[in-house]
């Protein structure tokens, strides 16, 4: 069985790379300020995930796999130190895990095919193949935002760390740290930003009010029956766009819960990739309708407040709160937007709201064992409507303290979209 069990060693220890791979690097998701970065981030990280799980279920057909689902110490170390600090230029970050540690988990998945037996570990050979393919997008589809990005010192740094362990796999003679070599991490731990990078972008506090001059989502317009309907679609992408802010808080949630089950973290990666496609949704639906993107605020809220409360109340609003309620409103949207006859408008939100379904899902599922990591013992029921509250307090202190980056005048509100969608 010596072969068996060297193959296992080596699944598993990919495994754990992609585990932590996909549990860090969303940790640059808030961090870094271009909108196609942070979806592309958000599905390589979906895509991770896919690979640990069926990492995880063919290892668990073979001998010496093991039932738990911790990460080694040694591995987890590198990525925690690739999440950097305070201080980091995310985009150097992002260099570090593009240029450093995904060429060394494509370099160990080749490896694999190198040393296993093509015909006795052919399902193994065949997950493997498609990973490899995956991995080379990725870097291909990273490539062209690291351009002139100066990292050389940085990727040195992981490279001495990664080059410690001889590669993911200890495929390679071992190179042992020098004795002067710092890591970062013991020198000043990570903590998530207090908001969100937006890049170049304009920001507020939020999208969402009652004044057309001032706001660009005007509550009542949206359940009005007078509301054209031209007006309510433009309404709900600015809306969808601004699912962003869930993209960015909750990418917060998976660095803090190392201990969690795995399966929690492919769930709330596979929610993770859905907003950021919501987001998408408007971000390139909008320009189509002559919306110039650079006059569109991104709201700040819900981040600034959210990032306040630990992980488990992140996670108890997003899914209890802002999700569970936001289905009376979509559902009238989407009887509202079908009165166009607008194909992928219709297709785009009945994606969203299925998609919002299972995310309640996700919650009912994976609340109770979230509040369990951090040893919260009240019924969940009870657990929810204190955080609700919680909430608000917070949300006094925290909210609304992001002033308008552009004028009146120059912003988008919901009377310009409703010029412009009654010129469309």
């Amino acid at each position: 069985m010596a072969a068996v069990n060297e193959m296992t060693r080596l699944l598993r220890l990919l495994f754990e790379v992609e585990r932590e791979f996909l549990r860090t690097v969303t940790t640059l998701v808030y961090r870094v300020g271009k909108p196609e970065l942070k979806y592309l981030i958000c599905q390589h990280a979906w895509e991770s995930a896919g690979h640990a799980r069926f990492l995880r279920e063919r290892g668990r057909e073979l001998t010496t796999f093991g039932t738990h689902e911790n990460v080694s110490e040694n591995i987890r170390k590198i990525f925690i130190e690739a999440v950097g600090n305070t201080n980091s230029d995310p985009m150097v970050l992002v260099a570090g895990y593009y240029e450093v540690l995904k060429p060394a988990l494509l370099a160990a998945y080749q490896h694999y095919l190198k040393v296993t037996d093509h015909l006795a570990d052919w399902p193994s050979k065949k997950l493997v193949e498609e990973f490899i393919n995956d991995e080379q997008r990725h870097l291909v589809e990273i490539a062209p935002f690291l351009q002139g990005i100066e990292a050389r010192e940085w990727q040195l740094h992981l490279t001495q760390a990664l080059d410690d362990l001889g590669g993911w796999l200890g495929q390679k003679i071992r190179l042992p740290l020098s004795a002067n070599y710092v890591w970062q991490q013991e020198k000043m731990p990570y903590a998530h930003p207090a908001t969100c990078n937006r890049g170049k972008y304009p920001v507020c506090s939020g999208v969402f009010g009652f004044d057309p001059t001032e706001d660009p989502i005007v509550r009542p317009w949206l359940t009005d029956p007078k509301t054209d309907a031209r007006v309510i679609r433009l309404m709900v992408y600015v809306w969808l766009m601004m699912e962003m802010d869930a993209i960015d808080y909750l990418a917060t949630v998976f660095i803090e819960t190392p201990n969690a089950p795995f399966d929690l973290h492919f769930d709330l990666t596979r929610h993770l990739w859905d907003e950021s496609r919501h987001s998408q949704f408007g971000y390139r639906q909008l320009p189509k309708f002559g919306v110039d993107l650079m006059t569109l605020e991104h709201s700040l809220d819900l981040y600034n407040i959210l990032i306040q409360m630990p992980p488990h109340e992140r996670y108890a609003m997003m899914t209890m709160e802002f999700e569970a309620g936001s289905f009376p409103a979509k559902a009238h949207v989407m009887d509202r937007v079908r009165e166009l006859n607008d194909f992928e408008a219709d297709t785009l939100l009945a994606f969203d709201r299925n998609d919002e379904q299972n995310h309640v899902r996700y919650g009912h599922r994976w609340l109770p064992e979230m509040m369990a990591q951090f040893g919260e013992k009240r019924p969940v029921e009870e657990f929810v409507k204190a955080t609700q509250e919680k909430f608000k307090q917070v949300a006094e202190i925290y909210g609304g303290k992001t002033p308008h980056s552009l004028p009146k005048a120059k912003r988008l509100t919901a009377e310009k979209i409703l010029r412009l969608a009654l010129s469309n």
